[in-house]
Order: C-alpha cells, then structure tokens, then sequence
C-alpha cells in the first residue's frame, strides 16, 4: 500500500473515533438534560399545582407572629379632594391690630404712660352664613381696636367684633359683603367616631388656605383638669400651628365638626397633639350671642369626680368608668329629678359618660330649660331619670380671682343669713390654696351684697389704688374677713 493511501485510511479512522466520541458525549448531555427537565416538571406538578408546600417541622409552635385575620388588604382610598375644596374657600385669615402703650422710661412704667404702639396679630375664621358671620377663637381677636378679614380670593374686609365667650374661647364677628360668601356647614360633633378622618384648614405662619390631614385621636379631652374649668375637647393628630386657631376642623363630607384651638407642646410648634372646640358646643355658644347677647349655660346641678379602680373602692362602688356624683346642688334640676348623692352617671341622651368632661362637654351644647335623660347606676340598678336644666348665673371677679353665684332661698336659710352670694370657684391657683369653694359673700368694701349685680356695681365703683375688704361665712357659719391688695 502506498504511503498516500495509508496517510488516508489514518485519517479516516481518526475522524470516525472523533465523531464517536462526540455522539457518546452528546448522548450523555441529552441524557442528563432529560433527566434535569424530568425533575423540574415533577416538582412544579408536586409543589405548584397541587398548592402545598411541605416544610418539615422542628417544632409544633409556630415561628411567626400574626399580623392580620384577614387576607384583604384594608381600604386607602380616601379621597380628601372634595372636603377640602368645600372648606378653603370659607375659611379666612383673620388679622388683629392691638394698641398698647410701651413705656419709655421708669416713671411711664409705673404710672402707665407710654407712646401707643400698634402690634398685629393673625389666625383664622370659618364663614358660616353666606351673609358673613365667621366664628373664631376668643384669643386671635382679644383686645382688638381693629379686626381685618381676607378671604382665599384675597379680596380683604374689615370685620365687626359680635360677641366672645372666653370660657370656650370663641368669638362671633361678622364681614359685609354685597354677595353671598361661601360658608361651611355645622355637622354633629356627638356622632364623631375616635379613628374618623378629619381635616384640619387655617393659615399657619401666615400660609394662607393649609390643609392638612389626621384622625380623631379622642374625644372629650380636658386639658384643665385641676383649674375647676372643666373642657372637653376633640383630639386629633392633624397637624395645627400658630395661626391655625379658629380654623375648620371638617369631617371627610366637609362638615364643620370642630374649630381648632390649642395645641400641647414643649416647642411651642406642632408636636403631635392638636385640640378643636366640638362644633356643637362652638354652634351654641354662637346662637347664644346672635339671640341673647350673652352664654345662656345651663347646668345639672351636680358636684362629681371621675371614677378608677382607687376611687371607686374609696366611694363603695364596683364601677370604673362613669361620674360619682359626690353632692347635690339644693334646687336644681338634678334635686328636683331625683339624682342622690353616691349615685353613678353612665349615659346622658343615650351618650355614654365614662369621665366628668364627657359630661360637662354634653351639657356645654345645651340651654337652661332643656331636658336631658340621665342614665344612672344606683345600688346595682339601671335608671333614668329626666332632669331639666338651670340657668347657671355667676359673675367672674377677676381682680379677686374668685368666681360667685347668686345664693337661692335655701342656701341663705341653710346658713341663716338673709344675703348674699357664693363662691363657686377660685379663678388662680394662688387663691385655690384658700379653699374659698362654697363661702357666702355679704359685704364688699362694707357695702352689702345680696346678688351678683350688687357685686358689678361695688366693684366698679371702687377706688382701683386702694385694697378691697370683703367679708364672707364660711361652711360652719363663722364669720372672716380678707383683705386683697
């Protein structure tokens, strides 16, 4: 064989081993990928289809913590875009111009001299009547010798002070306009619900038309529980700063549900916490003003302390929650209707009372005359007891810091006197420490007091320079006297 022939045959030979080689490799890849796609599809047809997944367990409690018995996610959407464009346009920046008189050196200090000087304040206002009446807070508009009003179109309007009533710091002014302004309507403070959204519209820091948004984090929330000023508040977490007060607190309809006032912080700015006056309790006080002039408050007649698990066995009672009622006021509605002293309060209207300013802050958005029914607990028993309301009449006697009520025919018979008035409250804490509470008052500067007209007139026709003498019985009909400088 020639040596060509034999180079041939080699060749041959050595391309037949090569392309055995790569059909036994390329028979083990096919078998290896058939195997691969064998074990995929039985475990998507195990683990996918068949919906359960084994996991093999260490032990028989559970490693995770729930969060949720339901599957569904909760609802967000909440569309605040509507409320707030029925309410930007009727809340207002209210500007305050106060004059006071700056002293210039140590004699005007003393004497109360000084050049004027006018400094300016601002807050807000919520239109509520398309004729121009605005409800805002008694503090952005004190002590004004001129009240300025502008509107979300920027048109500006001088405003004309109505009436305040500083104990639920609200005030009435009223706007002329020659056309209908927008307005806000009232809606039911009772029938908000703690977790409801709210949004809270002002001007904070002079930004004017500001909406922001929270929750209704409480309701009844007294703030002053140790001044003998009991409030109830709504509590939210909708951010409110300086400039806010008397701005809307509205509901996601654009109900006006509260106007906010106050705001609890170490800062002095928006920490959190943010309280509104119940609309109920705002509209009623303004209806009073429009009608009377004045706050007609009508009270039950009671002395009560809320209850816990410390006062409710140092009272003998079994309940926690609820006003203990520690003492009558003789003639009034709660005598009258048959309320007792060691009795519980637990509902009035059908509106649960689980602390003292639930209860206060209900009768806050009612008159004298009206009648409430009275849920009570006595000796384990459930009843109701129908009470109508009295006029609560008293007068503020600032520079004693004392507040004092007209003396019924029997409070002067019980004491065995034939004038005077009683102290219903002290108004500072400096006074407080004297526990002047209940005291009947029978002269002022040695002039008799039979009523608190008696008081308004002796007090305003005092010598302001000289100290002021009065002379009151206390609760075991002793006769005192205090001299206040």
């Amino acid at each position: 064989m020639k040596h060509s022939e034999i180079n041939l045959v080699y060749y041959v030979l050595l391309l037949m081993n090569l392309n055995y080689i790569l059909m036994k490799q390329t028979l083990r890849l096919f078998t290896v990928a058939l195997f691969a796609g064998a074990i995929t599809l039985g475990g998507y047809k195990f683990f996918v289809e068949d919906g359960t997944v084994t996991i093999p367990e260490a032990n028989a409690t559970p490693s995770f913590i729930p969060t949720n018995f339901s599957s569904e996610a909760a609802s967000t959407n909440i569309d605040f875009t509507e409320a707030a464009e029925k309410t930007v346009h009727a809340v207002v920046h209210v500007k305050n111009t106060t004059v006071s008189k700056q002293p210039t050196n140590v004699l005007e200090y003393f004497s109360g001299g000084g050049t004027p000087r006018a400094m300016v304040g601002s807050g807000s206002g919520v239109i509520i009547t398309p004729d121009g009446y605005i409800i805002t807070n008694n503090h952005v508009i004190a002590n004004a010798s001129q009240l300025e009003v502008t509107l979300n179109d920027n048109k500006i309007y001088p405003a004309e002070l109505i009436g305040t009533d500083p104990k639920t710091d609200i005030a009435l002014i009223k706007v002329e306009s020659d056309e209908d302004l927008p307005y806000v309507p009232f809606g039911d403070s009772n029938n908000l619900q703690i977790g409801e959204w709210v949004l809270a519209v002002g001007n904070p820091f002079n930004l004017t038309s500001t909406v922001t948004a929270g929750i209704v984090s409480a309701k009844a929330r007294d703030l002053n529980q140790f001044d003998g000023n009991p409030q109830s508040f709504i509590q939210t977490d909708a951010a409110v700063n300086r400039g806010n007060s008397g701005g809307a607190l509205v509901n996601t309809r654009g109900e006006l549900i509260g106007i906010n006032t106050a705001i609890t912080s170490e800062t002095g700015s928006y920490v959190g916490y943010s309280f509104a006056v119940p609309s109920n309790n705002a509209r009623k006080v303004i209806e009073d003003i429009m009608e009377f002039g004045n706050v007609q408050q009508g009270i039950l007649g009671i002395r009560g302390s809320n209850l816990n698990s410390k006062s409710a066995k140092q009272f003998g009672v079994e309940e926690t929650q609820g006003v203990y009622v520690a003492g009558i006021e003789r003639g009034s509605g709660a005598d009258k209707g048959g309320i007792k002293a060691g009795d519980v309060i637990k509902k009035i209207d059908g509106y649960d009372v689980g602390k003292f300013s639930d209860l206060t802050g209900y009768i806050g958005s009612k008159r004298p005359d009206d009648v409430v029914a009275v849920t009570i607990l006595r000796d384990g028993n459930e009843k109701v007891i129908p009470v109508t309301l009295i006029k609560l009449e008293t007068y503020e006697i600032d520079y004693l810091g004392l507040e004092v009520k007209n003396a019924s025919t029997t409070d002067l018979k019980d004491r065995g006197q034939s004038r005077g008035v009683i102290v219903t409250k002290a108004l500072t804490r400096d006074i407080a420490q004297y526990n002047l509470a209940g005291v009947l008052i029978t002269e002022i500067n040695n002039q008799k007091i039979s009523n608190i007209d008696d008081v308004k007139r002796v007090m305003s026709q005092r010598d302001f320079k000289a100290p002021i003498k009065m002379t009151f019985v206390n609760q075991n009909d002793e006769t005192n006297t205090f001299i206040f400088r």
